[in-house]
């Protein structure tokens, strides 16, 4: 392995492929998670109850997207390796397919939130007092759903055939948005003071309910102009092409986008789980764990934004039947996110305080959000390594395996482990945080064993091998 990623180095038609596919992705979540440490300060201004607020049903939202992230993976391999073959009539009617899948989960997905949106945070055991906030934010910022799913799948299928520059366009967009409609809906009108001068300015003053309708109105902008742009692409064919429903392609997206939805559903609902054993902890417990993961998704930047480059460059050598390329480029590429997220890892480590009083101003959350957060930090590399092996693996269509690994190591670890902390040990937010790591580390064993093991190579057939 150490030549392939020295020689995959030292390629430079190859490095500049990664790099192509790689940079705009990095962007784009580096201005996602830019929007989130916006409206995490903005909302952590209001006050600790606030933020628990809306950081209550952060990993509920998770779990709605996880249905329309696995079949946007499920989409996007089977125009990979469709492009791979060098089969254009395929990419077309696969891509089809995404409207179809865009229109059912939006639908689906919208009339569930909606529905169990009052009782969400009673079940989630939340302190009265944040209650009605919390219900109203995950009601509102799910209204749009079909909008988001439209987001979702439209720019999974655009990069699945190369383009990942529009995503990341259409996204700076709706940051652009949600930053600016959070500054004018969540606080009240006041006198901002710029270079000497006291400038009037508007707000709505609507507090948590002002960051769910900026977050709302952001995801329908962005839908809109996804779907715009994956209609004007001509590598999809979209634009003239009639409706057509293909069973046989379908099937492929779901059969392989299904184990995918599972296995970020069974991960969600742990999150769930995780969530509202947290919620017995307290207030200030629920705030500087919503912050802190907050804080946390600055350093995943590198390896999500490189997951999708992996899924895309294994799909298209998957199709190719070239072995040789797939695992070089998933080496490489491994290797490349484990240096930079280590590296990011250590500053996390260093400035944990710093990174909590970004978000707010409280003394008790900052102090244990900080304490959590460096425990985490330790787990950065490990955790590199899971997010580009599971974006290898979905985008040549093996998702099996994964799905088993994440669901046994999120259930059987860290909820397990951590029910025991806090109602057996009677233990703070630090030891369930360890949990988590324990969970990470897991599964970093199971799936390195795994790819290195290479028992799943026997189902594909190698060309150049």
């Amino acid at each position: 392995m150490h030549n392939f990623i020295l020689s995959t180095l030292r390629d430079r038609s190859m490095m500049r492929t990664i790099v192509t596919l790689a940079w705009p992705t990095i962007m784009e979540q580096a201005l996602q998670t830019i929007v989130s440490y916006a409206d995490t300060a903005q909302v952590g201004a209001i006050g600790a109850n606030a933020s628990a607020s809306v950081g209550l049903t952060t990993t509920m939202m998770w779990l709605i997207n996880a249905p329309m992230f696995a079949m946007a993976m499920g989409v996007l391999s089977c125009i990979s390796q469709a492009r791979g073959a060098g089969d254009q009539t395929r990419v077309h009617r696969a891509a089809m397919q995404s409207v179809y899948l865009i229109l059912f989960l939006g639908c689906i997905l919208g009339v569930l939130t909606l529905s169990i949106s009052p009782f969400l945070p009673g079940w989630l055991g939340a302190d009265p007092e944040i209650q009605k906030d919390a219900a109203v934010y995950f009601a509102i910022v799910c209204s749009p759903m079909v909008f988001r799913a439209s987001s979702i799948l439209f720019a999974s299928v655009l990069r699945a055939v190369g383009d990942t520059k529009t995503p990341m366009l259409i996204n700076i967009g709706m940051n652009v948005i949600n930053i600016t409609l959070n500054f004018l809906l969540i606080n009240s009108s006041r006198t901002l003071n710029i270079l000497g001068f006291d400038i009037p300015m508007w707000g709505a003053g609507l507090g948590v309910t002002g960051a769910a309708i900026a977050t709302a109105i952001a995801y329908i902008a962005g839908g809109i102009f996804m779907a715009g742009a994956a209609y004007r692409c001509t590598q999809l064919g979209l634009h003239g092409q009639k409706p057509y429903y293909d069973r046989k392609i379908m099937h492929q997206c779901i059969h392989i986008g299904t184990p995918i939805a599972a296995e970020r559903v069974g991960a969600c609902l742990g999150q769930v789980v995780f969530t509202a054993l947290i919620a017995h902890l307290g207030t200030i417990s629920v705030a500087a764990h919503s912050i802190a993961i907050t804080a946390e998704q600055a350093f995943y930047i590198p390896g999500y934004g490189m997951q999708a480059a992996a899924a895309t460059l294994s799909g298209h050598s998957a199709g190719a039947r070239d072995g040789r390329k797939l695992i070089q480029y998933s080496s490489t590429i491994t290797a490349i996110a484990v240096s930079l997220m280590g590296a990011l890892a250590i500053l996390l480590f260093c400035f944990s305080t710093s990174m909590m009083r970004l978000f707010t101003s409280d003394a008790k959350v900052i102090i244990l959000g900080a304490e959590v957060l460096r425990i985490v930090a330790v787990s950065e590399p490990f955790f590199a390594v899971v997010i580009i092996l599971e974006g290898t693996f979905n985008g040549m269509g093996e998702t099996k395996i994964p799905f088993l690994i994440s669901i046994a190591s999120m259930w059987g670890v860290r909820i397990v482990f951590s029910w025991l902390c806090i109602n057996i040990f009677h233990s703070g937010l630090s030891a369930v945080w360890v949990c988590m790591v324990a969970d990470n580390l897991t599964r970093f064993i199971c799936l390195l064993f795994w790819y290195l093991k290479g028992s799943w190579r026997k189902k594909l057939i190698f060309a150049k091998s």
